[in-house]
């Protein structure tokens, strides 16, 4: 019987995530190098505004929590995506949020400049703060 991680250990990286996630990132450098400086971009904005956040490979991109779920970074072709679960809930001042779902909503990124220029500081930590409280 495996008992579930607790305490401290819990908060740990996983390797294997580690390690898929590197791959991911190895992967979109290889096909898309503008895409992979992009990817890499939005991911250090979450990781500074949200500094507990821990980083899974799901759905084809990676997936962000500390513990809940709060936002996703995707590469598509020509942008990349960060998909907010709870998107509905966001205050959108900027009006950059984009999906007409009941509940998700997305900022499209196809440049390092729209990073600063559509908030994404601002979005991330308020999609954290809805989802974790």
């Amino acid at each position: 019987m495996r008992l579930p991680r607790s305490g401290a250990s819990a908060n740990l990286p996983n390797k294997m995530t580690d390690a898929r996630v590197e791959q991911l990132l190895n992967d979109i450098r290889l096909v898309n190098p503008e895409r992979y400086e992009l990817v890499v971009a939005a991911r250090r904005v979450i990781q500074k505004e949200v500094k507990q956040a821990m980083e899974r490979v799901m759905y084809g991109g990676f997936m962000f929590a500390a513990p809940l779920d709060f936002c996703g970074v995707f590469a598509y072709a020509e942008h990349i995506s960060i998909e907010f679960g709870r998107g509905c809930d966001l205050q959108d001042a900027w009006q950059v949020l984009e999906g007409k779902g009941k509940l998700r909503r997305h900022i499209k990124i196809h440049s390092p400049d729209e990073i600063k220029s559509k908030h994404l500081a601002d979005y991330v930590r308020q999609a954290f703060a809805n989802v974790n409280t």
